[in-house]
């Protein structure tokens, strides 16, 4: 038996020295043991703490499974640098320079400098580019400019001087912009348009382009760069093999083909071969086919996510990022939740929807709790804790969705957290102690109503289009409000308990409203600077339904602003008004999904989720400064390290973790480096 060497952990173990065949097992096996005691630490910086999180069960998986893990790990890893690239076309130059400053500096590691040069690469590497994560801003240095170009000589480390000005100027200051006055693609340094292009233009190419059913409409544009040549035609480079980012597909390819043959199921192998098929050709029908199989593909116990998935950094919603997610079914959760998937017919008949926009036939949706075992791209390192997938309408309404919530993350969260905030900014020791014993299972309903019945939910009218034609820049933000609406609206109903689910839906129900409110007023503030817009569109939709709810439930105080010892706080006078206002909301924003009312859109996101109180802003961030948690958290990835035997057939798949998130990060760029510096 001996192990296969990865560069990450090269230096934890020792080579095999041992004569006879006896002597290796046994060095082995030790090997094998100090491998799987290797842990990481929790490390925080500017605002970011970086966790790690547990493959519970792992050693009860086959080594079939394992292998199935193993493999569509390695496929999403191969696509990691696309991700880059998308967020900022000189992303990799960048890092690739800066790394080799961190690997190579003999200078002095303990100056203040030298400290912010090292912060300033890890937030670069948490946000996978210069741009940070969630506010879409511009991560500047903390360090001058002379220094970074002391750093570069002293290293010999090229990077041009015009990159390293825009580093530390106001040029590409945003990576998604939002604000139509600055241009909503000449605003925005996201890698999705080529120079020279605007809205109108991109609008214009994609109305343009015929579709072959207007039933089942095929999301053009979801997998390419859109580009004006030379000659002034607009054409688009596809992402695929032998294309844009073709070197990188190959490798995810590669893997794939691996899976399939380790695959559980016919329906698990025949969706990932067609996924295989979208890969090798670009073909946005194959993706329509890709994702229809997979939907299907309900059995067995792994399960993934991979491709060009969410279109929240394009801000005319067309492009998708490139991200991968690898999971393991939790059995015990995924049987307690299940009632939710089993009940979505009801929960949709029930709903405040005017009758029109409801759906008569809620269509397959599944719902899971699983165990994450690897993610990448835009699931790395900042994770959502929730996914409902596929995105296209037109397959979640014939073919319906699958649901999953992260539990193995959102343990790892709760793990993470504390009371201390919670004390801060509650009004009173009732609202503390609710959500002290609700919330934690609050969150959970939460996450699985918004994705299983929230994203499935409504219906839009005949001859309407997509949202992204129809709402644009404020459809990804109004979907997600949508599917928030329809949590709020169920957590506060009798349903969840008579569903077994909760010992007292009221007492629940109230310690979810709560903490919504807290956070969509006040709370989540803490993760922009002062004077900012807020940008992000999950952000936004939290601030523009507490902020309705408010507003139109002044007259009747329903939420009331009370400031206290110059403290402010939101107090829920009547939860039974603030549900039926849920319930109003969740009506108009179906609507407005369902007729592609823009101008309405427009309205809702701008005059409530856009501005912020900059006083309540400024107390909040006064009043956080004593807490030393960071706004923003995030993972490192386990590294799954096969085992194998003399004939090089893998034996076992052991579970070891990075000792740092530096350490991490540079493996990643050493082993899954395949695109150029620039495409």
């Amino acid at each position: 038996m001996k192990f296969n060497q990865f560069a990450l952990i090269a230096l934890a173990v020792a080579s095999i020295t041992a004569c006879n065949k006896e002597d290796k097992m046994q060095h082995e096996t030790r090997r094998i043991d100090s491998l799987k005691n290797i842990q990481f630490q929790p490390e925080q910086f500017a605002d970011v703490q970086v966790l790690k999180y547990d493959i519970p069960g792992w050693e009860k998986l086959t080594l079939k499974e394992k292998k199935l893990v193993y493999y569509l790990a390695q496929a999403g890893y191969s696509g990691r640098d696309i991700f880059w690239d998308q967020n900022y076309k000189y992303n990799l130059k960048i890092r690739t320079a800066l790394e080799n400053i961190y690997t190579n500096y003999k200078g002095d590691r303990s100056s203040e400098n030298w400290k912010k040069f090292e912060t300033y690469l890890k937030r670069i590497w948490f946000s996978n580019g210069i741009h940070h994560h969630y506010s879409n801003d511009k991560i500047k240095p903390g360090f001058p400019q002379t220094y970074l170009q002391k750093l570069l000589k002293d290293t010999k480390t090229n990077l041009s001087a015009s990159i390293v000005e825009i580093l530390f100027n106001d040029v590409d200051a945003k990576k998604v912009n939002l604000n139509e006055s600055k241009g909503l693609v000449q605003g925005s340094a996201v890698n999705f348009y080529g120079k020279g292009l605007n809205a109108a233009d991109v609008e214009k190419f994609y109305a343009n382009m015929p579709q072959p059913d207007s039933l089942r409409p095929l999301s053009f544009g979801l997998n390419s760069k859109l580009v004006r040549t030379e000659s002034g035609k607009i054409e688009e480079r596809i992402w695929r093999s032998g294309g844009m980012y073709g070197a990188a597909i190959n490798k995810i390819v590669f893997w794939l083909e691996k899976a399939v043959k380790v695959s559980e199921n016919k329906e698990q192998a025949e969706a990932l071969n067609i996924l295989i098929d979208f890969y090798k050709t670009g073909d946005l029908k194959k993706w329509d086919d890709y994702n229809v199989a997979w939907v299907k593909a309900t059995e067995g116990n792994i399960d993934y996510i991979n491709g060009f998935i969410e279109v929240y950094n394009d801000p005319l919603g067309h492009k998708a990022s490139y991200e991968s997610t690898v999971q393991i079914k939790d059995f015990d959760m995924s049987a307690k939740m299940e009632v939710i998937s089993k009940s979505a017919q009801w929960f949709e008949d029930n709903s405040p929807l005017m009758p029109e926009h409801k759906k008569k036939n809620v269509v397959g949706v599944s719902y899971k709790t699983v165990i994450v075992a690897a993610e990448s791209g835009d699931t790395s390192p900042a994770t959502p804790i929730g996914v409902n997938l596929p995105n296209a309408d037109w397959i979640r309404a014939e073919h319906g969705s699958k649901s999953i919530s992260l539990g193995n993350i959102i343990e790892a969260y709760n793990k993470a957290g504390g009371s201390d905030k919670l004390k801060e900014f509650a009004f009173d020791e009732n609202e503390i102690q609710l959500s002290e014993r609700y919330s934690e299972l609050a969150d959970k309903l939460h996450t699985a109503l918004h994705e299983v019945i929230g994203h499935a939910s409504g219906q839009l009218n005949p001859g309407v289009g997509t949202p992204k034609e129809t709402l644009k820049s404020y459809a990804s933000t109004l979907e997600e409000g949508r599917a928030d609406l329809v949590a709020l609206y169920y957590l506060y109903d009798k349903k969840i308990q008579d569903l077994g689910l909760v010992d007292d839906w009221k007492s629940l129900g109230m310690a979810a409203y709560n903490d919504y409110i807290r956070n969509g007023l006040m709370t989540q503030l803490v993760r922009i600077e002062p004077g900012s817009d807020i940008e992000e569109a999950h952000m936004r939709n939290r601030q523009w339904v507490s902020a309705w709810v408010y507003e139109k439930g002044k007259a009747e105080n329903v939420i009331e602003k009370v400031v206290r010892d110059n403290k402010t706080y939101f107090k829920i006078n009547n939860y039974e008004r603030l549900h039926e206002l849920f319930g109003e909301l969740l009506r108009e924003t179906q609507r407005i999904k369902s007729e592609g009312d823009f101008k309405a859109a427009k309205s809702l996101v701008e005059n409530y989720g856009v501005k912020v109180d900059k006083e309540l802003h400024k107390e909040v961030l006064e009043r956080n400064k004593k807490f030393n948690t960071a706004p923003y958290r995030g993972f490192v990835n386990p590294i799954l390290v096969p085992v194998t035997n003399e004939q090089g057939e893998i034996t076992d798949i052991v579970v070891t973790y990075p000792k740092t998130f530096a350490e991490q990060m540079l493996y990643y760029s050493k082993n899954y480096n395949f695109l150029p510096l620039e495409n």
